[in-house]
């Protein structure tokens, strides 16, 4: 039904942005909200995904990160928010790569795949995902924001992809200890840590 957005960012919160359309504000789940920042124009292809009570919208940095969301959901056993999981892996390679390893273990390191989910994502999807293609953009940098609010965003992030006030709790001396250039950074770093077994 809807290909993509393009419009200002209006908010970004901890699972979403809201895109500016003409007026009307279009509220898009997405892998890394804090890539986007509120007032710059951007253009977020999207997903409807229609449930029996709800109708949600997911959205995307590009046709490729799409695409790999919807093979993503053709597995049984993943869901919408397990597939953003995936989607904001701190490798842009490692799911194609994991893939094409027979690596089960790595895919188990994310919220709500387990070891039969984790077979069926590697049975189901070989040969489907091109381990050279960038499923991400770049990201951008914004060293003027403060650390504090970086990082906060960064764990607020987190929690909204499914992990635990404990788990992110305990790697956050860790992350202060770093210094990042933005929210996005520390969120990969964040998630490094907390899938690495």
């Amino acid at each position: 039904m809807y290909e993509f957005f393009r419009g200002k960012v209006a908010a970004v919160a901890p699972d979403c942005v809201v895109i500016d359309v003409n007026g009307v504000g279009y509220r898009l789940l997405v892998a890394n909200p804090y890539h986007f920042h509120v007032g710059e124009e951007a253009m977020v292809y999207a997903q409807l995904i229609i449930r029996e009570n709800e109708q949600s919208l997911y959205g995307f940095n590009d046709e490729e990160q799409k695409r790999v969301f919807n093979l993503l959901l053709s597995v049984t056993g993943i869901g919408p928010k397990s597939a953003l999981a995936i989607l904001a892996n701190v490798d842009t390679n490692g799911l194609a790569q994991a893939i094409a390893s027979n690596d089960v273990a790595f895919l188990t390191r994310f919220p709500g795949v387990g070891k039969k989910t984790a077979a069926q994502i590697v049975l189901d999807l070989q040969g489907k995902i091109d381990k050279h293609v960038d499923l991400f953009t770049p990201e951008v940098a914004d060293s003027a924001q403060p650390t504090s609010s970086k990082l906060s965003d960064a764990l607020a992030a987190l929690i909204a992809l499914g992990f635990t006030e404990r788990e992110v709790n305990k790697i956050e001396p860790k992350l202060l200890k770093m210094d990042l250039s933005d929210t996005d950074a520390y969120l990969r770093a964040g998630l490094k840590l907390l899938t690495k077994h």
